[in-house]
C-alpha cells in the first residue's frame, strides 16, 4: 500500500503577544511539536488523543488551512509544506476536510445544492449531466433525500447536516479527507449512523482516512491503525488490535483503561487514575511531556526526549516513545494511582 500522505517533524507554535505599547512576542503555545505520521493509500487512519492534545491542529496543517512552523508535508510525493497557493490548487481538490461542528460549518444563508456544489463552482468542473444532477446525486449516497436540494441547513437535524458536510467534501472526488471529530457534536443514537456512513464511502471509493477523535470506541470501529497524541506529540503508532491490545505506552495504556468493558468477559483489568491536569502547551515538560503524570518516570524522562520507535517485542510498524514501554498486555492486578504530590 503506497503512501499518500507524509509528515516529518511538523511543527505548529502560537505566538503568544504581550507588552506596552508594542506587541512584542513574549511566548508561543507549542500545540503541535514536531510530528511524524504517514497515511497510506485508502486507509482509515485513526488519531486520538485528550482534548487540547493537538490533534485538530495537526488536522488544519495536513490539508494546509495552516501554515506549518516547522517540518514537512509530503502528498503523492509532492512537497506542499510551504506551496503557494497558486502551486496548491491542483491538489486542493484531492484534500478535503469534515468539520466537527456540522452546526457552524454550513452556511445558513445557502441552499444544500449551493453549499454541496459551491467546491465545483471554485474548481471549475462540470461533471456530466449538470452540477444539479451530481448535488441530487451525492445527497443521495450520503443518504438524504435530493429532493432536499433547495432546502437550508436550518431546515435539518445535525446527524443530517454532518451528511450535507460529507457531500460536501465528496464534491470533488478526493483521494483523502480528514475527518476532524465528525460525530462529537452528534447525539449517541445519531453517531453511529454517521460512522458507518464514511466507513462504507471508505471502503467503496477507496478514499483514505485521517480520522480524529478522542472516542476510543470509535476510533477502534473505524480505522486500520491509530496514533496516539498527547501534548502536541505522537506517543504511539500501530495497528487496530496492536494499540488496543497490546499498548506499550504508559499513556495509551492509561487511556484504554478507561473503556467501559462492553464484552462481558470475565476477570479483572487494571484500572489507571491519572491524577491533575494536562501541562500548559505554553511551557511543557522538558524530556517526556507525560512524565510529570506516569507511574514509571525516571530521571533519564526528565533529560531526554524519548524517540517515536520499535519497542522490544512489537511487531514491526508498532512504534512507541517511551524509555520504558508497557509489558505487551493489558492485563494487571491492581490499581495503578498517580499521586499529584509526586508529580
Amino acid at each position: 500500500m503506497s503512501e499518500i500522505l507524509v509528515a516529518e517533524g511538523l511543527t505548529k507554535h502560537f505566538p503568544i503577544r504581550g507588552g506596552f505599547p508594542v506587541k512584542r512576542t513574549v511566548g508561543a503555545v507549542q500545540a503541535v511539536d514536531g510530528i511524524d505520521l504517514t497515511v497510506r493509500s485508502g486507509e482509515a487512519f485513526g488519531l486520538v488523543g485528550e482534548s487540547g492534545c493537538g490533534k485538530s491542529t495537526t488536522g488544519r496543517l495536513l490539508t494546509r488551512l495552516l501554515e506549518p512552523t516547522a517540518g514537512r508535508i509530503r502528498y503523492r510525493g509532492q512537497d506542499i509544506t510551504h506551496a503557494s497557493r497558486k502551486e496548491l490548487a491542483p491538489i486542493r481538490s484531492e484534500i478535503q476536510m469534515i468539520f466537527q461542528d456540522p452546526y457552524s460549518s454550513l452556511n445558513p444563508r445557502q441552499t444544500v445544492g449551493k453549499i454541496v456544489s459551491g467546491p465545483m463552482e471554485i474548481n471549475g468542473i462540470a461533471p456530466p449531466g449538470g452540477r444539479e444532477a451530481r448535488v441530487r446525486e451525492l445527497l443521495e449516497t450520503v443518504g438524504l433525500n435530493p429532493e432536499h436540494y433547495n432546502r437550508f441547513p436550518h431546515e435539518f437535524s445535525g446527524g443530517q447536516r454532518q451528511r450535507i458536510g460529507v457531500a460536501r467534501a465528496l464534491a470533488l472526488e478526493p483521494k483523502l479527507i480528514v475527518a476532524d471529530e465528525p460525530v462529537s457534536a452528534l447525539d449517541v443514537s445519531i453517531q453511529a449512523q454517521v460512522v458507518n456512513l464514511l466507513q462504507k464511502l471508505q471502503r467503496e471509493l477507496d478514499i483514505a482516512f485521517l480520522f480524529i477523535a478522542h472516542d476510543l470506541a470509535v476510533v477502534r470501529h473505524f480505522s486500520q491503525r491509530v496514533a496516539v497524541m498527547y501534548l502536541g506529540r505522537i506517543v504511539e503508532v500501530g495497528d487496530r488490535d496492536d494499540i488496543y491490545r497490546r499498548p506499550r505506552h504508559p499513556y495509551t495504556h492509561a487511556l484504554l483503561s478507561a473503556v467501559p468493558e462492553t464484552t462481558g468477559e470475565g476477570g479483572s483489568r487494571e484500572r489507571i487514575r491519572l491524577a491533575g491536569d494536562v501541562p500548559s502547551p505554553i511551557d511543557p515538560p522538558s524530556g517526556c511531556r507525560f512524565r510529570t503524570r506516569c507511574w514509571k518516570a525516571r530521571d533519564l524522562c526528565a533529560t531526554d526526549t524519548p524517540p517515536l520507535v520499535r519497542a522490544d517485542g512489537s511487531r514491526e510498524g508498532h512504534l512507541s516513545a517511551c524509555h520504558f514501554p508497557e509489558p505487551p498486555t493489558v492485563e494487571r492486578d491492581t490499581e495503578v494511582v498517580l499521586d499529584p504530590a509526586l508529580s
